[in-house]
């Protein structure tokens, strides 16, 4: 049984006009369970290198966990708050990242040269 065109017509007009994809859609990305595991192996050798400063009372090892933290751990927790809470621009998320890369480059540089 083939349906009139008017009827065909009428159809069309009560389909949603956006297509939905193929493909289910969820907030969690490969990208983002990525950097989860960066930002949690990087916690743990920033723990790591705590640890040796508090048994050693070495201040290198405490720039070199901090560094190690900022490169991380951070950048990630406070990107993905900019912009899935905050709602901000991939421009903030950009500079807010490479900031505290910055810090924590400087930070491990200071730990190996002038701690």
């Amino acid at each position: 049984m083939s349906v009139p065109l008017a009827g065909a017509a009428s159809l069309a007009a009560t389909l949603p006009s956006e297509v939905a994809p193929l493909q289910a859609s969820s907030g969690v990305t490969p990208a983002t369970l990525t950097g989860a595991l960066t930002a949690a192996v990087g916690l743990f050798v920033a723990y790591q290198a705590y640890r040796g400063y508090r048994r050693n009372d070495s201040h290198p090892m405490l720039f070199l966990g901090v560094g190690i933290f900022l490169v991380t751990t951070v950048p990630f927790v406070v990107t993905t708050l900019l912009v899935s809470v905050l709602f901000a621009s991939d421009a903030a998320a950009v500079l807010a990242w490479a900031t505290l890369e910055i810090l924590g480059l400087g930070s491990i540089l200071y730990a190996l040269t002038g701690a």
